[in-house]
């Protein structure tokens, strides 16, 4: 009866561990296909900046303080308030955006180690057009769209949201340690990807955030953006995922 008895636990006890083990197993491939399911495809658009910001919305209030140009191919930010600056080409689908990006701190009226933001899938439910704002940051608020603030409020958070077109700014992240902080007049790789739903932001390579959204945002448009600094943006690219 012992024997019958100890021969039961151990079937339940293997059982058990077996289940735990194909259910991590399970969950190990779920993140493994996250990750890795998308291949680059086909190259969609390509600026070197080599014709300076035709391809681009400039939203900035006006005043001799802020100006966006093109100097030696690299779009050059140089505001002292807000601005957006927007790709004219409305984006669909799975896709990865690419681009080298720098804040400069030297001896410019504007310099300061603060906001490397982006805004990507971004549509107005109100309006078609959504090219009609000044800069203003909480003119953005009615917007649909996913951001990240990189180095935001004077290089103090690294914040991921989704706005959800009704002045909701759901915060789905928020890092504050030095390795998620910027540091002065280094060349950024940023890359997004869009794929299934599933959003990711990287800084060379190391993925800051994902967010798997279940009711995704499938097309809209990408915006740089940023308050009181001095960038540098070039080699900037999009391709389609498969």
């Amino acid at each position: 009866m012992k024997k019958k008895s100890c021969a039961i636990v151990f079937l339940l006890l293997f059982v058990a561990v077996h289940a735990q083990v194909s259910g991590r197993r399970e969950e190990n491939q779920h993140q493994t296909k996250n990750e890795l399911s998308y291949k680059r495809g086909k190259l969609l658009y390509k600026d070197d900046f080599d014709n300076g910001l035709k391809n681009w919305v400039v939203e900035i209030p006006s005043g001799p303080g802020s100006t966006v140009t093109v100097k030696e191919k690299k779009m050059l930010i140089d505001v002292d308030g807000g601005a957006t600056i927007w790709l004219n080409k409305k984006l669909s689908g799975n896709l990865i955006i690419t681009y080298n990006r720098k804040v400069i701190v030297d001896t410019g009226r504007n310099d300061r180690l603060s906001d490397l933001n982006q805004f990507w899938m971004a549509i107005d439910p109100r309006n078609e057009n959504l090219f009609t704002r000044s800069g203003i940051f909480s003119e953005y608020d009615s917007l649909l769209l996913y951001y990240v603030g990189f180095g935001g409020n004077s290089n103090t958070t690294t914040r991921f949201r989704k706005y959800t077109g009704n002045g909701e700014r759901v915060l789905l992240s928020d890092l504050t340690d030095q390795e998620h902080l910027l540091k002065p007049n280094k060349n950024y790789s940023i890359k997004i990807v869009v794929y299934d739903g599933l959003s990711k932001f990287f800084v060379d390579d190391k993925e800051f955030f994902s967010f798997q959204d279940t009711n995704s945002i499938t097309a809209g448009y990408f915006g740089f953006r940023t308050t009181q600094s001095r960038q540098e943006i070039d080699d900037f690219k999009i391709y389609r995922l498969k």
